[in-house]
């Protein structure tokens, strides 16, 4: 089998479906960010909103659209992407239907890396005490998500490093995975253990994911990875295709099967480094959207990939609306409300399988 060969079997799903569908995200994404900039505790209406936008209007108006709407649900885009591309990557590499951004223990990584930074070092039994001027005065944002990106990137090139030692197979990375991961938990629950009340409290609300902590120097960061990463995968799409057959089929190809994997599941859980270091752990999205769009338009990763993106995009800002329409102005925590909405859905893809392979 070839390259062109896979390219012609894999052009047997309606393309008009897969248009069809991108189409219906692209809007579903417009219309959320336009409904996105509208909600908010000042109730500010869509022609307020648009001309504040573009920096018409009241002043107050400005500031809230341009300093703290916006740079919201570009993190939204941005994070909604990378988590759904980043998902759908380590499903097709490790051939694994239950992969996802969290199958590396990279969240869990993040997540002690920024308790060490805020327990540790800003708000916790190392610094400050109990004093919430003290915190406030000495936490730093950009070096917790700093600490958090390294071990979380740190924990993806150990556990990559001790798969290469068992010839790389899907199962033994994800169940380094799951090892590695829950060693991280367990450091992070000792952390918290010996923790004053204000530095637990800090370090429990960082790890709800939180869209509201975006800026945009962190908004391009997180751009600038997930579009490098996401042109690689686009750029080999027919490598993922032939992976998903077999691993001889993608030798056959010319395919380095091994460092193939490597790079690819490198990128995808740097992708996800990056947006949990920043905005905390947010779940599901990246099974949940690589799940629906594989039922909907087939395996075909040139399609499933775009669609992909469109659909994590989507899922997040339609989460971050819900988020403030709950509560009434107030944005609760985006990482609670993509699990409410992904748990059921979830629940629905598993029990719908009818024995489908993903």
């Amino acid at each position: 089998m070839s390259i062109d060969a896979l390219k012609r079997d894999n052009a047997k799903p309606s393309r008009k479906k897969a248009v069809i569908l991108m189409v219906v995200l692209a809007i579903a994404l417009i219309v959320l960010f336009f409904l996105g900039l509208m909600v908010g505790s000042s109730n500010m209406g869509l022609s307020r909103s648009f001309m504040a936008l573009f920096g018409q209007g009241d002043s107050t108006d400005i500031r809230i659209v341009q300093q703290i709407r916006l740079p919201r649900l570009l993190a939204a885009l941005v994070a909604g992407m990378g988590l759904s591309i980043s998902g759908l990557i380590m499903q097709s590499t490790l051939r694994n239907p239950m992969a996802s951004p969290a199958t590396l223990g990279v969240s869990n990584a993040a997540v002690f890396g920024a308790n060490l930074s805020i327990i540790g070092f800003a708000g916790g039994f190392l610094s400050t005490g109990n004093n919430v001027s003290n915190y406030a005065t000495s936490a730093n944002p950009f070096a917790t998500s700093l600490i958090a990106f390294i071990f979380a990137f740190a924990s993806v090139l150990l556990i990559l490093g001790i798969c290469r030692l068992r010839s790389f197979s899907s199962e033994s990375v994800v169940l380094a995975g799951i090892a590695i991961g829950s060693i991280w938990t367990a450091a992070t629950t000792l952390l918290q253990y010996f923790a004053t009340d204000v530095g637990l409290s800090a370090a429990v609300i960082w790890t709800f994911g939180d869209l509201g902590r975006a800026t945009f120097q962190t908004v391009l960061i997180m751009a600038i990875v997930v579009a490098v990463c996401s042109l690689f995968f686009i750029l080999l799409r027919y490598r993922y295709n032939a992976l998903a057959h077999d691993a001889e089929v993608s030798s056959t190809l010319g395919i380095n099967v091994t460092l193939f994997r490597f790079l690819s599941l490198l990128l995808s859980s740097l992708i996800t480094a990056v947006v949990v270091s920043y905005l905390g752990i947010i779940g599901f999205v990246g099974i949940i959207c690589p799940h629906a769009m594989k039922r909907i338009i087939g395996n075909n990763h040139s399609l499933t990939i775009p669609a992909s993106l469109l659909s994590g995009a989507v899922l997040l800002l339609f989460a971050d609306l819900i988020s403030k329409l709950i509560g009434n102005g107030l944005s609760l925590p985006i990482g609670a409300i993509t699990a409410i909405l992904g748990g059921p859905f979830f629940l629905y893809l598993i029990f719908a399988r009818k024995g489908d392979k993903a």
